[in-house]
């Protein structure tokens, strides 16, 4: 079974090797750089056995991208101040939305209602859409790209559904499907990000209940979420598009 990987980083001017890799469901890092293949300088290295590897990378390189602890320890804020970021962010605010469903959309009226009629009454005056207005009337960017299976879950074809009030509000909302997703190593971390700065992790149990959030301002995990940002970005399709796409109309 392959493995999860994420890209964390490279100091490559040009984007190729080196680099650094995660595992995300074991932790092990992977280390991709020139191959050592001197004789004299492998004889030279100690506990080297015979299907080992050797690769020779900067030592910037796992200084700015490798771990610098055993077990990240979350800075984690509740569910009011995590709002809260959503009126005070000065430039843009963009999310890389993974999961096959959420609890809370489950448990919204309007879910029942496009269960059983594949259609929902959409409500243009919402805390959230009167919010992304005025933000965007000041000039701020706000913008999301969903990562969809193929065939789209019940809950992605409900927020699909839904879109028209994001978008309506001047959300910039997008998808990209889970299999070009996974070729690009976007991983299942589902998170916020704004002004390029201050990352905001949500965090979910199995059962897709939201619970927390954790804040991440370390530059190297910044730049790495940067990264996935533009990662998925690329060739995403607006959601009325790729509405159309599956043969329905927004």
């Amino acid at each position: 079974m392959a493995r999860r990987l994420i890209f964390n980083g490279t100091d490559s001017k040009n984007g190729g090797c080196p680099a650094v890799h995660t595992d995300t469901e074991s932790g092990d890092v992977i280390v991709q750089g020139t191959p050592l293949t001197d004789p004299e300088d492998l004889a030279r290295l100690r506990h080297f056995g015979p299907d080992d590897a050797a690769v020779v990378v900067p030592r910037e390189l796992l200084v700015n991208h490798g771990p610098k602890e055993m077990e990240r320890v979350p800075k984690l804020i509740g569910l009011e101040e995590f709002g809260r970021l959503f009126e005070t962010f000065e430039h843009t605010a963009w999310r890389l939305e993974t999961r096959r469903g959420y609890a809370s959309d489950r448990e919204d009226e309007t879910y029942s209602e496009f269960i059983e009629t594949g259609s929902l009454t959409l409500n243009y005056d919402d805390d959230w859409s009167r919010n992304i207005r005025r933000q965007v009337i000041a000039g701020k960017e706000i913008g999301r790209v969903r990562i969809v299976d193929e065939p789209p879950t019940e809950g992605q074809l409900f927020l699909l559904a839904d879109s028209p009030r994001g978008t309506a509000a001047g959300e910039d909302i997008r998808c990209l499907p889970r299999s070009e997703a996974e070729t690009r190593l976007l991983g299942d971390e589902d998170f916020w990000i704004f002004d390029s700065r201050l990352i905001a992790r949500l965090r979910f149990d199995d059962a897709d209940v939201f619970h927390d959030v954790e804040i991440i301002t370390e530059p190297a995990e910044v730049l790495r979420h940067c990264q996935l940002r533009d990662a998925a970005t690329h060739g995403a399709v607006p959601c009325r598009e790729f509405a159309a796409q599956l043969g329905i109309t927004l």
